[in-house]
């Protein structure tokens, strides 16, 4: 008596497949994320390219029927928007190079050196990351008159990178902290010191923290308002854009069009920032960036 044969589908088949399917979900669902992230940056861009009648009356979602590149004339050359431009990169590029400068030596020495007030020097710093910017605000504002800085751009900048500079110690603690102890005794084997040390070899190993670090300083400075309307609020020659925006927007409030300009105008160095340094970020993320730096 014959035995009936079983058909048997390789088990492989089904996973595949599985799998196949589950990435194809998976790939729909990123699409319509990206497409619910981005619609918000797109409709500002056709808000900026429209007059008054198309963004209240007659479209106020699709694309521009009349684009007014006028609009981005009007923002530039009429409403200060260089001024304000200008006073918004000079703050973040010097925050960026104080908190790198004062957060640098610093990590290096409570991560890689020994001495009696290591431990709480690193614990204090790390405090700073959880105090929230409108708990300081009046001893901040007191300090700055009292060294004389008010009526400055440095009324910001000594703010800003007191601000970050928790945050960037301990990103560089982190990356500091991975790099193996065996490449300062070879240094010092090869007779150099604390200063070449950390200048030639330590300073180089955590460039993709530095860049990471650069990157978000920057963009927190660009984008902070609150210190700012404190600051040089009243002081029309050091406003920054976010001031710049707030300001446009009483007091010509009829002009949309070029107020959206304006936002474009303010919003494009941190998405270039971000679009041209986004690979260094995604290195910095793991310890083993830092040496292969």
């Amino acid at each position: 008596m014959s035995e009936r044969k079983r058909v048997h589908f390789p088990a492989s088949k089904t996973r595949k497949r599985a799998g196949s399917f589950a990435i194809t979900v998976f790939t729909v669902f990123l699409w319509l994320y990206a497409i619910i992230s981005l619609y918000p940056l797109i409709w500002m861009l056709f808000y900026s390219l429209k007059d008054n009648n198309e963004i209240f009356v007659t479209n106020p979602f699709g694309a521009p029927l009349i684009w007014q590149f006028g609009n981005y004339a009007k923002a530039w050359s009429q409403y200060n928007v260089p001024l304000y431009f200008g006073n918004s990169i000079f703050v973040g590029i010097a925050t960026v190079a104080l908190t790198v400068v004062c957060a640098l030596p610093f990590v290096f020495a409570v991560s890689r050196l020994r001495w009696r007030w290591q431990s709480k020097a690193r614990t204090l710093i790390a405090l700073g990351m959880f105090i929230p910017v409108q708990a300081i605000m009046i001893p901040v504002v007191q300090t700055v008159k009292t060294l004389g800085l008010m009526g400055s751009r440095f009324s910001l900048i000594f703010p800003y990178s007191g601000i970050n500079l928790a945050f960037a110690c301990m990103v560089f603690y982190g990356f500091f902290m991975g790099i193996p102890h065996e490449m300062e005794e070879a240094a010092c084997i090869d007779g150099a010191s604390v200063y070449q040390t950390f200048f030639h070899i330590m300073v180089p190993l955590v460039t993709p923290a530095t860049i990471t670090i650069c990157i978000y300083v920057f963009l927190a400075s660009w984008n902070e308002f609150i210190l700012a309307n404190v600051l040089v609020g009243s002081i029309a020659k050091l406003k920054t854009l976010p001031l710049g925006v707030l300001f446009f927007q009483g007091q010509f409030t009829t002009d949309w069009g070029s107020m959206g300009a304006t936002m474009i105008i303010a919003s494009l160095p941190a998405i270039m920032v971000y679009a041209l340094f986004s690979e260094q970020v995604e290195r910095a993320m793991t310890i083993g960036g830092a040496v292969k730096g």
